[in-house]
């Protein structure tokens, strides 16, 4: 996965779970002695997935060989993980217990021509295509008014993760900042343990961790979440302020590729705003980088 390797992201990630947990919460009582650490101990932890203490350490160490379904679920189940949660423990499980693949060159994500001409026909609608390690693979003239002109950043760039902390004018766009990076992070971890071995993903939580000072707290609490739907209070300087939500929806035959699309509430000041927007967007086409 990242430089600490699969093993050393597994027993982060479970460290972090636990750690959230006090065994009052969890119906035990605590074991004695003087915390160290808050949270859940491992032997506690042990406990409520119905494992041995040894089995468990060596689950969190990455050195439990086949581990069952059954015992992937009690430990979730005694960590309170979410869906995402849970998914995101089996992939890293399952990476855990495989070797680096050999290099192998990348094929280009590739949009597909309908899903360009289904972004150009939604002109009042800020919409794009996202990538594996947040990559923005398409976009329409609204998505582009709206957040940052993606055909002008090279390449390399055209990334929501590396716009959302490093480029200013896209970081100015939201008025809860803290709550998009978040957010965009957890997804990114997300993504990573689908890829655990993408090196681009890889040199850019680098980049990240080195250029933004807020990145490294962030990656380091080890958040996960699928991307689903939400909303953002936003500001431009052309509108001012207003609020959108967005829906995205995974391409059934490529689950690396996620459709997302903002709206406003019918109505409100906030579609007035997207309107005006859509107008000085109006002539310009749905976008892909060459």
């Amino acid at each position: 996965m990242t430089q600490s390797g699969p093993k050393t992201e597994l027993g982060d990630f479970l460290r972090s779970r636990r750690a959230r947990i006090r065994p009052e919460d969890a119906g035990l009582t605590a074991f004695g002695g003087r915390r160290r650490v808050p949270g859940l101990r491992r032997e506690e932890l042990a406990q409520l997935a119905g494992v041995s203490v040894d089995y468990y350490t060596r689950f969190e160490q990455g050195r439990a060989e086949n581990v069952s379904e059954a015992v992937l679920g009690a430990v979730a189940a005694a960590l309170r993980l979410d869906g995402a949660e849970t998914a995101h423990l089996t992939r890293l499980v399952r990476n855990a217990g495989r070797g680096a693949p050999a290099p192998a060159a990348e094929e280009p994500q590739r949009v597909r021509p309908g899903l360009l001409r289904l972004l150009e026909s939604i002109p009042d609608t800020p919409a794009f295509v996202l990538g594996r390690r947040t990559d923005v693979l398409a976009w329409n003239p609204l998505f582009a008014a709206l957040f940052a002109d993606f055909a002008a950043l090279p390449p390399q760039r055209r990334n929501k993760a590396w716009a959302v902390f490093l480029h200013p004018a896209t970081r100015d766009r939201f008025a809860n900042w803290e709550t998009k990076a978040r957010d965009l992070v957890a997804h990114l971890r997300f993504d990573l343990a689908r890829h655990p071995h993408d090196p681009r993903a890889n040199a850019l939580i680098e980049e990240l961790t080195a250029h933004s000072p807020e990145f490294g707290p962030m990656w380091r609490a080890q958040e996960v979440s699928g991307k689903t739907h939400g909303g953002y209070h936003l500001r431009h300087p052309l509108v001012g302020g207003f609020t959108l939500a967005y829906e995205a929806l995974s391409l059934p035959d490529d689950p690396d590729q996620t459709l997302v699309a903002y709206t406003a509430e019918a109505g409100s000041p906030s579609e007035a705003a997207l309107r005006l927007l859509a107008g000085a967007a109006t002539g310009e086409r749905a976008r892909t980088p060459a």
